[in-house]
């Protein structure tokens, strides 16, 4: 599925296509670099009371693209593979708390946006 990132000079987007942009009804998501406010590689288990906001999820399979709502707060998931993930926590963006997606080399892509935050 396409995923992929871009930095510029003042923010973060990452950018969806194909079908990936299809199931998440978006295709891309702009964060300021100073509304990140952590970024780190882990797992990630959606909560099952997790409300969709839109976007698709197929909890059997572990996909899930998209707009949710959990516990009063907006995440943004992109991914299909319980692998670790790229999690950023944000504060003060016009919508989203979390942004969480799965890339290529997550631990690097990390390293690289933390660097950007310098």
């Amino acid at each position: 599925m396409g995923r992929g990132i871009h930095f510029d000079n003042e923010e973060l987007i990452l950018i969806l296509t194909g079908l990936t942009s299809y199931l998440a009804l978006k295709r891309k998501i702009k964060m300021p670099y100073h509304t990140i406010e952590n970024v780190l590689v882990d797992h990630f288990q959606a909560p099952q009371w997790m409300l969709r906001m839109p976007g698709t999820s197929i909890s059997l399979l572990n996909i899930y693209e998209g707009s949710f709502k959990y516990a009063n707060e907006w995440y943004f998931l992109s991914y299909e593979r319980t692998q670790p993930l790229i999690m950023i926590e944000l504060n003060g963006h016009e919508k989203y708390k979390y942004v969480i997606f799965q890339l290529d080399d997550p631990t690097n892509v990390a390293a690289e946006i933390r660097r950007r935050l310098r």
